[in-house]
């Protein structure tokens, strides 16, 4: 038998004879890969229907807003290939039937279709006199259909229509094409004169005039068309883009970066989350793999006795894990990808949905090696060591002999039975308690970043720029982060303690023998995780929460400068219900493993 085939089928059968354990490495990986997966794809699933919306409505390459006479002279630059305008544009306030008000930004446009940034009507038809067409995101966030009467500057209009374009972000990112400047998000200490969160809205050049008098202020707006697309921020610089006297141009890259900002947002929580589950995954890994090591010692003696050598041993001991990450990987992708449009969300004010993406190959790679990165990294040094122990001592599987410190016994000898006993337990493996703090820690930081972002998303108006919908989409990116971050939290907690069971399961059996109830070592056990998970805890709430959501803040560009953190007493609570939370998870593995028959284990 060849030695590939021959590890790979040692590896297979350990896997099918615990398959319980094979289920949660499965887990653990599969939640880090699918993450992993939607951070990757979820920003080109998201920018493919800009991109349709683009195409089909003869987007333009460059926005120009400023006077007409300055406008009349773009448009004859070189490079330009297309245009259409200058459309005269004011600013005024809508106010609709049910007394929804909003600031807006109205465009005057011709009956006839233009080369250039031809909006599509999405329901009615196009504004005649006293009608108005709605860009379609605004109109839903309004409630506002084709028939009903809305009044701008005080004058009634009939909505015709609701439509989208590619010339602007939908409502509430839509583009500012006035000079008095616009504010998205919160307008709480917005300067005056300036628009709050304005939308769009098309009417017959005739009647922008009529309602700009009222308002007293008009200005316009030209579409341009480029023979280089690309080349859209250099013929801005080239076109008195810049400078005290510039000309507001915007690029279509930015406008699509506007119109994809939910995703990219999105796209960082997952990837912290990423960060934060994969740092998980190689706890739960590590300790998963301590606990499988210290079960198999036996198997090792044997696989040697019969000429296995220490490097087929530790080959054997790490394909299984390679072969669960490399099955968590494929369902991560596969997971992921299906998953990444309705983290996305279909804007009203783009053509489609994100659809399913393609998986390229790039993140299949990355995907690929992350997840064998995560298992190689928990389980090598393990491997080795267990297979370059003595054979003699491995068939034997005698306990480890216990570490011993002066001091801690002189302290913990004066302790109630339970809590003597889980001192000694934990002092046994400073390793394993170092990654039962590590993982409360993580788990405390990702929940008190979850409450700060909750809690914002919840008291902020039009938070960030974002309308109702959008928010929802946030909060669901958080929801599936929050669950599969608690879910692997969990199942680390329980693998530790069950691994802290097997190790110690002779000397646990040893102090029953002198006399320990199965109560007191069933308190013992819980007792030896809890401990660590109020220092992990603790060091959650400060500095691990704080830090993460500054370095999250940070990322996203200031989006959260706003945010209120959590008051003391909320992070007190925080706390208690991760103890709580801990010692319930660790009851069930801990009663099993106090009441395992004493003459059968030793």
């Amino acid at each position: 038998m060849g030695r590939m085939l021959l590890v790979s089928r040692l590896a297979m059968r350990d896997l099918r004879r615990r398959r319980a354990e094979a289920a949660l490495l499965l887990l653990c990986v599969l939640a880090a890969t699918t993450t992993l997966t939607l951070a990757l794809v979820l920003r080109d699933a998201a920018s493919d229907p800009y991109q349709r919306t683009r195409a089909i409505t003869k987007g333009p390459d460059v926005v120009a807003t400023g006077p007409l006479s300055r406008l009349e002279t773009l448009s004859g630059a070189s490079g330009v290939a297309g245009h259409s305008g200058p459309f005269p544009v004011t600013a005024a306030k809508l106010r609709t039937s049910s007394s929804k008000t909003s600031d807006v930004q109205a465009v005057g446009r011709d009956s006839n279709a233009a080369t250039v940034d031809q909006p599509l009507l999405t329901d009615g038809a196009w504004a005649g006199p006293n009608g108005v067409v709605l860009e379609a995101a605004f109109a839903r966030a309004l409630d506002v259909g084709v028939g009903d009467q809305v009044t701008l500057a005080g004058r009634s209009f009939s909505v015709t229509g609701v439509a989208i374009t590619a010339s602007s972000a939908p409502y509430p990112g839509s583009l500012c094409l006035v000079p008095r400047g616009c504010v998205t998000g919160s307008t709480e200490g917005a300067p005056a004169g300036v628009l709050r969160n304005p939308g769009l809205v098309w009417l017959t050049r005739a009647d922008v005039m009529g309602v700009a008098q009222k308002a007293d202020n008009q200005f316009a707006v030209l579409n341009l068309k480029l023979a280089d697309p690309d080349g859209a921020q250099a013929f801005i610089d080239a076109n008195g883009g810049r400078g005290p006297r510039a000309l507001p141009m915007h690029p279509w890259q930015n406008i699509l970066g506007d119109a994809t900002e939910l995703a990219h947002n999105s796209q960082i929580l997952l990837f912290i989350g990423t960060w934060l589950l994969a740092l998980l995954a190689v706890a739960s890994l590590s300790v998963l793999v301590g606990g499988r090591m210290a079960d198999q010692t036996r198997r090792v003696g044997l696989l040697k006795a019969v000429g296995a050598t220490p490097g087929l041993v530790a080959a054997v001991l790490v394909a299984e894990y390679v072969m669960v990450a490399v099955s968590a990987a494929g369902g991560g992708l596969a997971i992921g990808t299906f998953t990444a449009p309705l983290l996305t969300g279909s804007s009203a004010g783009l053509i489609g949905g994100a659809g399913t993406p393609s998986v390229t190959l790039p993140t299949i790679v990355w995907v690929i090696t992350a997840a064998l990165a995560v298992a190689v990294i928990a389980t090598a040094a393990p491997a080795v060591r267990a297979a370059r122990s003595s054979t003699v001592d491995a068939l034997a599987d005698a306990p480890r002999p216990p570490r011993r410190m002066r001091r801690l016994t002189a302290v913990s000898s004066r302790l109630p039975i339970p809590l003597l006993l889980a001192l000694r337990l934990a002092v046994r493996r400073p390793r394993r308690v170092l990654l039962g703090i590590a993982i409360v820690l993580i788990t405390v930081s990702g929940i008190y970043v979850l409450l700060i972002l909750n809690t914002y998303l919840g008291t902020q108006e039009l938070s960030g720029g974002y309308g109702t919908a959008q928010v929802e989409v946030l909060r669901h990116v958080l929801l599936v982060w929050s669950v599969i971050l608690l879910s692997l939290a969990a199942v680390n907690t329980i693998a530790i303690t069950w691994a802290t069971v097997l190790d110690n399961r002779h000397a646990s059996a040893l102090v029953r023998a002198l006399g320990a109830t199965p109560a007191q070592m069933t308190t013992a056990l819980v007792g030896a995780q809890v401990l660590p998970a109020l220092l992990g805890a603790v060091l959650g709430v400060f500095p691990g929460g704080p830090v993460l959501f500054h370095l999250i803040n940070a990322i996203a560009g200031g989006a959260g400068d706003r945010a209120t953190l959590p008051t003391p007493w909320q992070a007190t609570a925080l706390i208690a219900a991760v103890l709580v939370v801990v010692a319930a998870l660790t009851a069930v593995p801990a009663r099993v493993g106090g009441r395992r028959p004493v003459t059968e284990t030793l």
